[in-house]
């Protein structure tokens, strides 16, 4: 029965209705739409039928997943075999799944997109109503994750993945399920020479490939190199300098350059070796003459610390904080042992361990970027509960970290890492000027110095707020079965630390000392900026959007 209180909550007015008569249908409809009384029962069934849609998509989904991993582990045990899916055309699954949950899936990711798909031409647009117009060719460095890898070989083992991304793509995902020794054989670098292993060729994706050169072009590169192979190989600062050189000469303006994450350390190494007379022969004006301004982006200056775990016992904050049915899967499927196997065997990837010591990061008590009351410093990078043996030491510090994965690893890795690598400070600038002839020095900007360009400007972009990887506890890995000496100690979870993990200040991957302690004061040092390059900071809050996976327009996650 209707309620005088219902219809007043109903129809907003105060005054209840007269009752005593039966109105009409079309006396209680709005906007000329017919109204149909319904029973009670029938009501609840309808709202029942409702929510039926859904409850099939989370069955039908639930119901694939499960095959997935079943096929997975029957695949592991050899129960069935993966090859015939090779040929499987997976779109004809739309045709055996129920149209309804087809229909509801599609409803779903229509929504997800309209949610996120904010104007990401806005910032432009603004500026063009203003009268902004493109004056400057641009240059992009991407990041770690930004640049795809394709294969390139013609090698019978090669054909098969003949101009697909084994990096960053679906079809990486296919060779890792279906065949992961000939994946890691292809994603792996020759442990001796830092080059590709014999009769494979991976390259990096190149991106912008129709864009006019004089406007915009993305300066893509193969990660995993070292700097000084990037360049053997690839011969890629000899080209990145002609494109420099040929977008001034078109268009008759300076170029400015972008870079991001782990492409800032590149491009740091690049105003080093363009000068070099024996190497870019450009000499001391080049940059001055051929570069306007650098846009550095969530730049992993002095290191993405995150990188560290992933060297010396294929873990990170990820993989720490799984549950106990992932950690099986992934490591039946892909063993720490394996992963540390593939990240060492990537040296370009090891620029990105912390660089800079005990002098930015901290020692045994005390570290710039604590918490007030904090209870053990970020200065201990690597903690043990358990200090009882020489796998697990007392906590260390970064200095002492870079000791121990040394001491822990194997003679390629130590070799790669000692000829292309140096994390230390230099004090004067005496040092400063000697390590400009010290290759090895160029991606530290703690080492060396900016070019002597007083036009150049550096603008730093990098976000703040977001928890970052700052320090891990480790315990001795007692698994029989394993070949590591140590593991990030999951168990641990008290206060700051999650599953082993301290968390700090940053954008989400790089830390705040990182990405701001050249833009924000080393750079403002004389042996490090003689020629006094203008240096403006833009620390960007993170203020996600809570209905965009990415964290939308404000977020501070830039790397």
């Amino acid at each position: 029965m209707t309620t005088p209180a219902t219809l007043r909550r109903r129809f907003g007015d105060g005054t209840p209705p007269d009752i005593s008569t039966n109105p009409t249908l079309d006396s209680l409809s709005r906007n000329g739409e017919p109204i149909e009384l319904v029973p009670a029962s029938q009501l609840q069934k309808l709202s029942q039928k409702k929510n039926k849609k859904r409850q099939w998509l989370v069955f039908g989904l639930g119901g694939l997943f499960g095959l997935t991993i079943a096929a997975f582990f029957a695949q592991r045990h050899d129960v069935i075999n993966f090859d015939g899916l090779v040929d499987v055309n997976f779109d004809s699954l739309l045709d055996v799944i129920p149209a309804g949950i087809v229909k509801d899936v599609r409803d779903i990711t229509q929504h997800e997109r309209e949610t996120v798909n904010y104007d990401s031409f806005s910032v432009g647009l603004h500026l063009q109503s203003q009268g902004v117009r493109a004056l400057h060719p641009i240059i992009m460095v991407p990041g770690v994750i930004s640049t795809g890898l394709e294969s390139w070989g013609t090698e019978e083992a090669s054909r098969q993945y003949f101009r697909k991304r084994l990096w960053g793509s679906w079809s990486m995902m296919r060779a890792l399920v279906l065949d992961k020794a000939s994946w890691k054989k292809h994603i792996m670098l020759d442990k001796l020479t830092g080059l590709d292993p014999q009769g494979i060729k991976l390259r990096a994706a190149q991106g912008f490939d129709a864009t006019d050169l004089t406007n915009a072009f993305t300066a893509a590169y193969d990660w995993r190199l070292s700097c000084e192979k990037l360049e053997v190989r690839d011969a890629y600062f000899t080209r990145l300098k002609a494109h420099i050189e040929t977008g001034m000469r078109v268009s008759g303006q300076k170029v400015v350059l972008v870079s991001h994450s782990m492409g800032s350390q590149v491009l740091f190494y690049f105003l080093h070796w363009v000068e070099a007379e024996d190497r870019g022969g450009g000499g001391p004006k080049w940059v001055d003459t051929f570069v306007d301004s650098w846009i550095n982006i969530s730049g992993s200056l002095l290191g993405a610390l995150k990188g560290y775990p992933a060297v010396l016992s294929g873990e990170m904050k990820d993989t720490a904080q799984l549950n106990a049915f992932a950690v099986y899967g992934l490591e039946k499927f892909l063993a720490k042992h394996e992963r540390v196997e593939i990240f060492r065997a990537m040296p370009g990837a090891s620029s990105m361990l912390p660089i800079g010591g005990n002098a930015v990061w901290g020692n045994k008590t005390f570290a710039p970027d604590d918490r007030p009351g904090q209870v053990v410093s970020y200065g201990t990078f690597v903690n043990f509960k358990e200090s009882n043996s020489t796998k697990s030491p007392a906590n260390l510090t970064v200095d002492e970290s870079h000791t121990y994965l040394l001491e822990n690893s194997e003679t390629w890795y130590q070799d790669q890492i000692r000829s292309s690598y140096s994390y230390g400070v230099a004090h004067t600038s005496t040092e400063v000027e000697r390590n400009a002839r010290d290759p090895r020095k160029w991606m530290n900007p703690l080492e060396t110095r900016l070019p002597m360009a007083p036009g150049l400007k550096i603008y730093c972009f990098y976000g703040v707020g977001k928890p970052t990887e700052r320090s891990y506890y480790y315990r001795e890995d007692l698994d029989p079965l394993s070949k590591l000496n140590v593991t990030i100690d999951t168990t641990l979870t008290t206060g700051e630390v999650d599953h082993g993990v301290s968390m700090g200040e940053g954008d989400g991957t790089v830390p705040l000392l990182s990405n701001g302690y050249m833009c924000a004061k080393g750079w403002h040092i004389k042996r490090y900026n003689p020629a006094g390059v203008q240096v403006k900071v833009y620390e960007m809050p993170h203020e996600p959007d809570r209905f965009s996976p990415r964290g939308g327009p404000n977020t501070g996650k830039l790397s």
